[in-house]
């Protein structure tokens, strides 16, 4: 075997590996995943090995186990969720005379492949010399349809490209169901849990070239269906043979290829799933799907798939100039998080999207907090989907609210279907913000979006409940405002605490809003049972609501008395123990001044407006000195408000380490899957950081500035029916409408008009900032810095 280590060359429209890396497959698998919101399927090369997670995934479907505790305690929940590895349809085995295809053995004479953002499919181009001799040059594309939800398709081409004279090869093309995947071991919370051949077959069927299986999970009962057609073009004579079997459905072509000639084939795919539908009838919907795809054929779904992209990117591209690494490295986020969400269709989006099993394929706060603002403003169609899924989980939101002895919604902090499934407290179910954030979330598409149909239907009542939950979660404590005690907020290394600002803070704005849409539709209050003295309660709370502030040193504080913590050692501290989580108990990191992740900074950022300047710069400058990253949620909250308060080189750093946290594998885990709130904090700094781009009370707020080392950024997003481009240089700033209405902004606290022609104005310098440190071994890791740790 002929290798070389693998290398990205730089491409603003596409990233595209060449030679390979065994060391990093399991990375590149996940960054090279293929989905749409509904089937995922990781970047594995179609002869399956070399590999290391052979994923493929549809949203929604898990398999139940039970949640084990050395101490059962009221409350816990007693199953888990794990996503399942479904049917495997990704899998082309080639056989060069009696050679298999395998880039372990033989020559690899060259090796690409290319994740192309603008066509929405994954090419491979590998040229390969068998142990026999003989050299064939085989090429791929892969599509999972964005316009057909059940649809995903492989166009497969051989070539012989040697002058041996006639070359026979054989084609396996396989439905494999119960696929074995290697468990690691690993004691990282991070990693999915083991299932161990979760699909019982129920139905194999086939004919010609087509085959379905259809199989049911043990314990959830889900019921899920894969089918698998081809097309083939041979240069010469040919057989073909199928078999299908209670797990493995094998479609095989052996051919003749004189020298020179070509072998086309092209495999269509569809998948569906439901907990009620008969085994018949999941079959009869995927064999549908299939014949329909077919019918259209693989240049129409080729060409329906760079259509879609072409309005995408022309509502939501973001452009830099003088950075092309992160140039690439944005796009690629921004393309995940569209693939994590477009046809998810009230289900969720997991903190992996589809592209791997970690965390369990579970939906966190992080999809409300970090990726539903990117979609907002750019394709609010799935921010709908995903927030009807949040409604229709309200029931077992309500029952877990009453379990815990409260009124309102408690919905989940970790979940597939929507019961709670995280079994530890402190960084679960305490971490009552997600209920806000959800909140927050709803607020901002309808602020976004108008849709009067929405809010009247989910809006108002998702708003309503969680209200409720805050009224019954805090209390008035006489002189000393409006409490909300013993809760978690995004920093999982200070748990279970008294007012945490981001989450009162949320919470406030949560009690508002509802309020507010009570008046909007008074209807829907009315059908809710919203009285005048429950309204009445949410302005108070929210009026009153504690904020804890340390006036000696003149910061607030993350949550009650955090300031008065005993400080962490970061110089003496091994810069190998990081993430501090996995090397040391939680009551010592629980005690301590020590911040995971970005909490009162990303209140500074969502909540801005509570905020003075002033305010903003010092306690910035405060819990910087605190905060080691271990999540990575931290480095694009950072980078927003770093660029707020002027340190914009360090912005620009943060920056780089949020977009490229998987292409550089900076937390060590990528392989289990992206990390999509992360790769969406690429779109974030972009337009919150350097744009400025600010929210607050539905209206859209800018105020611009570049780093030293970008000469341009421009930007588009969507915003109540308009699109809104932004172009920045480090001297001005241009505004313009492409479409729509004109529209009223803020720049730099000055109102202005937008319409369709460009309205430039300067950029103020970013005010004098005194310099922040890091702790030790905590400064950005990022290209041009070496890694501390």
């Amino acid at each position: 075997m002929t290798e070389g280590r693998a290398h990205f060359p730089i491409e603003p429209w596409s990233l595209t590996e060449v030679g390979i890396d065994h060391d990093s497959l399991a990375v590149n698998e996940s960054v090279f995943a293929l989905a749409n919101g509904h089937i995922g399927m990781r970047g594995t090369l179609e002869e399956g090995e070399p590999g290391v997670v052979p994923g493929t995934y549809l949203n929604g479907f898990f398999e139940e186990r039970p949640l084990p505790y050395a101490e059962a305690g009221y409350g816990f929940p007693e199953e888990g969720q794990t996503v399942v590895n479904v049917t495997d349809g990704k899998l082309i085995r080639l056989l060069v005379g009696d050679s298999p295809l395998d880039l372990d053995y033989g020559e690899i004479v060259k090796h690409t492949r290319t994740l192309d953002l603008r066509a929405g499919v994954l090419k491979r181009c590998t040229e390969w010399r068998s142990p026999n001799g003989r050299t064939v040059e085989v090429s791929s594309t892969r599509l999972v349809s964005l316009t057909r939800r059940a649809i995903a398709a492989i166009e497969y081409e051989v070539r012989c490209t040697d002058d041996g004279g006639d070359l026979y090869v054989a084609i396996q093309s396989d439905l494999l169901a119960n696929e074995v995947v290697e468990n690691s071991g690993s004691d990282d919370p991070r990693a999915a849990a083991a299932l161990r051949k979760p699909l019982q077959s129920e139905q194999h069927v086939g004919r010609g070239r087509h085959a379905v299986l259809v199989h049911q999970t043990k314990t959830s009962r889900l019921r899920m269906a894969a089918g698998m057609d081809h097309e083939v073009q041979t240069p010469d004579s040919a057989s073909e043979d199928l078999e299908v079997s209670a797990d493995l459905a094998r479609y095989t072509l052996a051919a003749r290829l004189p020298a020179g000639s070509r072998l086309r084939m092209v495999k269509y795919l569809a998948y569906g799933w439901s907990s009620r539908r008969s085994s018949a009838a999941v079959r009869d919907q995927v064999e549908g799907a299939l014949s329909i795809a077919k019918l259209a054929g693989w240049d129409r779904l080729v060409s329906e798939q760079r259509e879609l992209l072409d309005q995408h990117w022309a509502q939501a591209d973001v452009v830099i100039e003088g950075d092309d690494e992160l140039q690439q490295a944005v796009r690629v986020g921004m393309f995940h998080v569209l693939q994590a969400g477009l046809r998810a269709e009230r289900q969720p989006i997991p903190a992996k999207g589809l592209t791997g099993p970690g965390y369990d394929g579970h939906t966190f706060w992080d999809t409300e907090t970090y990726v539903l603002p990117v979609l907002t403003y750019t394709a609010p169609e799935a921010v709908r989907d995903a927030l009807i899924w949040r409604w229709s989980t309200l029931d077992l939101a309500r029952a877990r609210a009453a379990e815990l002895g409260h009124e309102g919604a408690a919905f989940p902090w970790r979940t597939i279907r929507g019961e709670e499934t995280s079994g530890y407290w402190p960084a679960g179910t305490a971490a009552f913000h997600v209920n806000a954030d959800i909140a927050d979330a709803v607020a901002r598409y309808q602020a976004a979006t108008r849709d009067e149909v929405f809010e009247a239907q989910y809006g108002v009542e998702l708003l309503v409940e969680t209200a409720r939950l805050w009224a019954s979660l805090g209390h008035f404590d006489d002189g000393r405002g409006f409490r909300i005690d013993g809760v978690t907020g995004p920093d999982e290394y200070t748990a279970v605490v008294d007012n945490n600002v981001y989450t009162n803070l949320m919470a406030q704005r949560n009690l508002r809003e509802a309020a507010a849409a009570v008046g909007r539709h008074p209807d829907v209050g009315g059908r809710l049972r919203v009285t005048d003295e429950e309204l009445d309660l949410w302005s108070r709370a929210a009026e009153a609501m504690r904020i804890p502030f340390d006036t000696e040193l003149g910061v607030h504080m993350t949550s009650e008395g955090f300031t008065r913590h005993q400080e962490w050692d970061f110089e003496g501290t091994d810069p190998q123990k990081y993430p501090l989580l996995l090397h040391f108990p939680y009551f010592e990191i629980y005690r301590k001044q020590v911040v995971k992740q970005a909490d009162l900074v990303m209140a500074l950022h969502l909540r801005g407006d509570h905020f003075t300047h002033e305010e903003k710069v010092a306690d910035f400058a405060y819990y910087e000195a605190r905060t080691v990253r271990d999540s990575s949620l931290s480095a694009a909250q950072q980078a927003v408000v770093a660029a707020e308060c002027g340190h914009l080189e360090l912005a620009h750093d943060y920056w780089g380490e949020a977009a490229l946290t998987d292409l550089q594998n900076l937390h060590g885990n990528s392989g289990h899957g992206l990390h999509i709130a992360s790769l969406a904090g690429g779109w974030t700094v972009a337009v919150a950081g350097f744009g400025g781009m600010r929210d607050h009370d539905g209206k859209l707020t800018f105020a611009p500035r570049l780093p030293p080392r970008l000469t341009g950024l421009a930007f588009r997003m969507v915003f109540q029916g308009r699109c809104l481009r932004v172009r920045v240089t480090q001297q001005d700033v241009t505004y313009r409408l492409l479409d729509g209405e004109d529209l009223e902004i803020g720049h730099h606290g000055e109102v202005v008009t937008v319409g369709s022609e460009d309205l430039v104005l300067p950029v103020p310098p970013a005010p004098p900032v005194e310099p922040v440190r890091q702790p030790a071994h905590c400064a950005p890791r990022r290209r041009g810095r070496p890694a501390t740790r």
